[in-house]
Order: C-alpha cells, then structure tokens, then sequence
C-alpha cells in the first residue's frame, strides 16, 4: 500500500504540496464485510456504506439523518399521494453514459424484487403505486395514499445504470460488470472476506475525491483492528473498542471521532410458533409449547437484562440503556419510554405467574464481527437470563450467517442490531410491523410477532404528513410495542473511529464508514 507521508503532520504536508487529483491512496478497515456489491441485495450497513462510495441515491443522508439533494437536485410533493423529482443535470454513470429518469424507473421496480434478500429493499418501495415519466429530467411517484417518508425511503435506494444490469443478478455486481454507478468512486475488485479496492471518479458531479485509490479491508477481531491503526497498516478504523480508547487518545499520531448513534441493539424472539427449533424444558427435552409467546415470559425477559451493567462494565461507557428503538432526541420517540430497570425478582414471579418458574432452555444466536462486544454482550445476556431459570446457550456466529439463517426462522431468540437513519419508521417497520412480503412490512421482523394495535398505529403515522402528528403516531405505536415486549430494547451504542492524526472524520450516527467523510484536517 502507497502510504507516503504518514508521521505527525504529514498529511497537511503532503496535501500542501500536492494537487488534489495526486492525493495519496487511503486504507480504512471494518468490523464487517459487505455481503455484497448489489446496492439492492441487502438493507445491511456494511452493504449501504459500500454502495454510498459506488452509487448515489436521489437524495443524500448527513451524519445525523438530514435529507439533502442527491441526484435530485429539487423535490417535492405536488398531492397528498404524489411527490415529484427532478434530475440534476449533466450526471454520468463510470462507463460515460447519461443518466436518465428510465435508469431511476428501473431502480425502483428491481430494488424490492432482488433474489434471496435476506431483508429485502420492499420496506422502502411498499408506498410507492406507480412511477411515471413526466419529461426526460422530471419524473413523479404516486403512492398508495399519503406517504410523508418517501423522500427518506428513496434515500436508501442506490440508482443503478439500467444498460449495465439489465439481463443481469447480484453475481454480476461482485465480479464488476454491474457494478457501474454515477458515484464518488469506481469499483476495481472485491474479494471477500479480504478487501474491496475502489478508485475515484474523476468526473464526479460533485467534484472529485481526494484520495486516488482507496482500499477497505475487513478486520472482525477488535485487537487486530486496533492493532492494524497503531502499526500504521490502515490509515483509519471504525469501531474503537472502550477498553482501547485510552491507547488510542494516548498515541501522537492518532485522533479519535465519536457520536452518538442510531443502532439500537435488541433481542427478537420467536413468539408466532408453537414449537420453536430453540426451545426445550429443563432436561433438554423439546416443546410442543412455546413460552416466548407468552407475553408475561418476553416481559420477564426483558426484566432480567441488567442494562447499566452491560453498559457500564461490559461497554466501558460506550453507549447508552434504550428503552425504546429510537433515541430520546429523534423526532418520533416516545417521552413516556424510559430504560425498563433490572429486577430479578420481578422477573421470576412474572415466570411463575406465565407458568414457567421451573425455567426453560432456549438457544440465542448472535452475530460476533457486527458491533462492539457482540458476543460477549450475548454471553452476559445468557447469564441474566440463567438467574431467573432460563438456561441459555449462546450460539455466535459471524452476522452474514446469522442474518440469512435468522431469516429462515431458524432461532428462537436473536440478540443483533438495527441501524436506523433517523426516521422513526424504520426500526418499527422493519423490525416490528407484521411480516407481509406483499406489502413490504416486517422484512426484518425474524420473530413474526404481529400487534393489531400496532399495526395500526404504524399504518397511520406512515399516512399522516402533518409532521407532529406523525411523530405522536410513531411514539404510541413503539408504546405499544414495548408493552408487548414485541422485541426487547437492550442498549444504544455510541459510535467510534480512529484515524491518522492529521486527518479529520465527519462521525456519523448511522455508523457508516464513508471514506468521503474523510479529510485533512487542514
């Protein structure tokens, strides 16, 4: 790797002598691989980040969720169930076509219907009823009644070159072929589980990059991370472990980036079936009968998760007890929803009550390369629960496998992530809303609950445009949901980077690492 330069001060020196288009190469590396290069494959952060840097959407997203222009340079809503787009001018796709409203029509009718999706792009299609071409720069989308969220739905779909994909899947972007967008950067290669190279688009729309090539390696083990950014070998890393922090703020050479995030870390169970594939009385026997459909049984869970201690011991501080699945500062919070406090004993006589104080065993995967402490976070969890008489074997594995099999229904409890993007409907429609692939709701609910009252709540708020009315709508329907334990709110984390000193780094709270956030810091 071409890493000139780098001592204290370097940077500012290099950039001083040098032109923009002979900026230096960049290495950054990741808790997590993209699972692939389809922008459309998979609602997955690691995937959004690598399609961010490739692709663009029609609008941007900022550092705390603010929706700015994107390849519409203007929008708006021209009827209560009509918004209408306009095209920047003069965009380009790498290979030097122009992008037209036929490329964006495309989009949207592949983005919901992509083979195999283990959480499909449907959850930001399901409003839209239909697409049409008002002249070759303008094109408008009628929805299915009011539909107040579109701008920030068509904000996480990439536009992709209809010329470049048409005929072809999801094998064709990670090879390249595909993979051809109007973004900052140009796919080179990918290699799984080792590195995806990109190369800057000299012809960028908004300008072009500073950095000339940039590489972006997958490292899971925290240690090795960290060790990678003492060393020298990568210019930047995401996800600063707490017990590292002090090392890092330490060291001359290297500068420290942190906000608070999105992602809310949770627990899903299985509460639709009667025999779950993870359920088993006290000898180990399985179930004909499903305790976590009893809401008493999800509650008692939910009771017996030390929160404070997972933060405050386990985390170093690094994030915060959640009580709901949005930030307290995120328009459409609940103000009623506070951390639920640990409570052993009520826990076990909400147990006895549900008919399960003799305890049960339950198998809970989670994933061990996604987010801080992963892992280690399950295993503590597993040890709560075994206090009030649930035996838990903890089962993780790496978060693509996790995800594809926690899609298969093949868990009865997951402890993963959400990433929201500071819009109340996701966590709620992804995560919660009853699963209808039809419609697009619940692509991410792995647990199948359904609440009629939430349903509705939810229904309601995705119609309602006057805005605090809205936001009420979405803090009774995660009201709802919390008092039927539909999913636990565990914790949010606090989000984290390091990088050289020398260069600065546009922290975001949706935790992606976008190397266009990066930049000297003089």
């Amino acid at each position: 790797m071409a890493r000139a330069g780098w001592i204290l001060g370097g940077v500012a020196a290099l950039w001083a002598g040098m032109g923009l288009a002979q900026a230096t190469d960049i290495t950054i590396a990741v808790r997590t691989d993209t699972s692939s290069i389809d922008p459309h494959y998979h609602v997955y952060v690691p995937n959004a980040a690598t399609a961010r840097h490739i692709f663009d959407a029609l609008l941007a997203v900022g550092p705390r969720g603010e929706l700015l222009p994107g390849l519409a340079d203007t929008w708006r809503p021209v009827a209560d169930d009509v918004w209408e787009f306009h095209l920047r001018p003069g965009v380009r796709f790498h290979d030097g076509v122009k992008l037209t409203v036929e490329d964006v029509v495309y989009t949207l009718a592949r983005a919901p219907v992509v083979p195999n999706s283990p959480s499909s792009f449907s959850q930001y299609t399901k409003m839209i009823d239909r697409v049409e071409v008002v002249d070759p720069s303008t094109l408008r989308i009628r929805t299915k009644g009011p539909s107040p969220s579109l701008p920030n739905d068509l904000a996480q779909i990439a536009i992709i070159a209809k010329h470049a994909v048409e005929g072809r899947g999801t094998a064709d972007f990670n090879a390249g072929p595909a993979a051809i967008g109007t973004g900052p950067y140009r796919f080179v290669s990918w290699q799984p589980g080792d590195r995806l190279r990109l190369a800057a688009n000299a012809d960028y729309w908004r300008g072009a990059e500073p950095w000339a090539n940039v590489t972006i390696r997958p490292i899971a083990n925290d240690g090795a991370r960290v060790a990678a950014m003492l060393s020298g070998d990568v210019d930047m890393i995401e996800g600063v472990p707490a017990s590292d922090r002090p090392r890092l703020s330490a060291a001359s050479d290297i500068a420290l980036w942190e906000c608070d995030a999105f992602r809310i870390i949770y627990i899903v169970m299985d509460s639709a079936r009667d025999v779950s594939p993870g359920i088993a009385d006290t000898s180990g026997k399985p179930m004909t009968r499903n305790p976590l459909r009893d809401v008493r049984v999800r509650q008692a869970i939910s009771a017996a998760i030390n929160r404070e201690a997972l933060v405050t011991r386990l985390l170093g501080g690094q994030a915060h007890a959640a009580g709901q699945y949005l930030p307290s500062d995120v328009p459409g919070a609940s103000p009623n929803l506070k951390p639920q406090p640990y409570d052993l004993e009520g826990a076990k006589k909400l147990l006895t009550d549900a008919g399960w104080g003799g305890g049960f065993n339950v198998v809970m995967a989670s994933s061990n390369d996604r987010f801080p402490q992963d892992a280690q976070v399950a295993q503590a969890v597993g040890q709560m629960l075994a206090r009030v008489g649930i035996r838990t074997e903890v089962t993780p594995m790496p978060a693509g496998q996790l995800f594809s099999r926690g899609s298969k229904l093949e868990f009865s409890m997951m402890l993963s992530g959400w990433v929201g993007n500071g819009d109340a409907a996701s966590p709620l429609t992804a995560l919660m809303a009853t699963y209808d692939p039809k419609t697009g709701m619940g692509p991410s609910n792995r647990g199948r609950w359904s609440n009629a009252a939430f349903d509705a709540a939810l229904g309601e708020a995705l119609r309602t445009l006057d805005d605090s009315k809205r936001n009420a709508l979405y803090a009774r329907a995660a009201e709802i949901a919390v008092a039927d334990m539909g999913v636990i709110p565990v914790y949010f984390t606090i989000n984290s980077w390091a990088t050289r000193k020398g260069m600065k780094y546009e922290a975001r709270g949706d935790e992606m690492s976008l190397v266009m956030g990066l930049r000297p810091a003089h």
